[in-house]
C-alpha cells in the first residue's frame, strides 16, 4: 500500500511539473510573438525615409505622414527589409473615387524610379482592387488579381467587399517570408501567393498623383530575417509570364 501511495503522489507531482512546464512554454511563445516590433516613424520627423525623386511634398501632421503631388511619387525607407512583417494605417482623400496608391515592399529604387511589388490600395469600390499585388514598373497585374482576366478579378473584388472601408483608416499587413507573400486588409487575407523574384529591397509608401493628401500612421515592422545592406538594385531580371487561367473554347 506504501509503494502504491508513494506512486501515486509521484505521478502527481509529475504531471503538476508537465503542466507547469507547457504554461511557461505557452507564456514565452505569446511574449516572443508580441516583442520585435520596430516603430518605422515617430509621429514627428520622417528620420529613416528618403524621397528619391525630384518632386512631391512631404509633411507631417498629428501623428501622420501626409503626400502630397500631383504626379506620383514614393517616400522610401533608407533601410532594406528580407523577410519580415510590416504594419500601416492609411487614408486616401474622402470620395476620391479615381485615386489609389500602395505599399512598395522588397523594392528597388534609384533617383526618380522605383520598381518591384507593390500592395494595392484601392479607392474605387466599383474595382475594388485593395490588398491585390501589383508590379510596379514591371509585371503589373500578373497574379493577384490578374488584369483582363474576369473570373480573377470577380474573385478578387469578393474578397474585399464588406472590408475596405473607403474614406476612412484601413490596416495593411504584409508578411514576406522567403517566397511566400501574403497581403491583408483590415485583418483580411487578400493575397497569399509565392513568387521568387526579389528576395528583399525597401518599402515605401506611394502617392499616385493628381493631388490631394494620402495618410499614413501606426507605421512598424517586425524582422524575421535581416536583409543585406550592400545588395545593390536588381534592374536585369527574368521573368515569364504566367499563363491565364481562362479555359480556351
Amino acid at each position: 500500500m506504501k509503494n502504491l501511495f508513494k506512486l501515486f503522489i509521484l505521478s502527481v507531482l509529475v504531471t503538476v511539473v508537465l503542466v507547469s512546464g507547457r504554461g511557461i512554454l505557452t507564456a514565452e511563445k505569446k511574449e516572443c510573438s508580441e516583442t520585435g516590433w520596430v516603430s518605422l516613424f515617430d509621429g514627428k520627423t520622417v528620420d529613416g525615409w528618403e524621397n528619391p525623386y525630384n518632386r512631391g511634398e512631404v509633411k507631417v501632421e498629428d501623428g501622420e505622414i501626409l503626400l502630397e503631388c500631383k504626379k506620383k511619387f514614393f517616400l522610401c525607407t533608407k533601410k532594406q527589409y528580407a523577410d519580415f512583417i510590416f504594419e500601416v494605417e492609411v487614408r486616401l482623400p474622402d470620395k476620391e473615387t479615381k485615386r489609389n496608391s500602395g505599399i512598395m515592399f522588397r523594392c528597388h529604387k534609384k533617383r526618380n524610379k522605383v520598381w518591384g511589388y507593390q500592395a494595392e490600395i484601392d479607392n474605387k469600390p466599383s474595382r475594388g482592387w485593395s490588398g491585390g499585388l501589383y508590379g510596379e514598373g514591371r509585371r503589373k497585374w500578373f497574379i493577384s488579381p490578374i488584369r483582363g482576366d474576369k473570373d480573377s478579378e470577380k474573385a478578387f473584388k469578393k474578397k474585399t467587399t464588406g472590408v475596405v472601408k473607403y474614406g476612412e483608416w484601413n490596416k495593411y499587413r504584409i508578411h514576406c517570408e522567403g517566397e511566400k507573400i501574403k497581403i491583408y486588409v483590415n485583418d483580411v487575407l487578400m493575397t497569399d501567393i509565392t513568387d521568387g523574384l526579389d528576395s528583399q529591397g525597401y518599402i515605401a509608401l506611394q502617392h499616385h498623383g493628381k493631388g490631394g493628401q494620402y495618410r499614413f500612421r501606426n507605421i512598424r515592422v517586425k524582422e524575421i530575417k535581416p536583409a543585406d545592406q550592400s545588395k545593390k538594385p536588381k534592374e536585369n531580371f527574368k521573368w515569364k509570364k504566367p499563363k491565364s487561367t481562362k479555359k480556351k473554347k
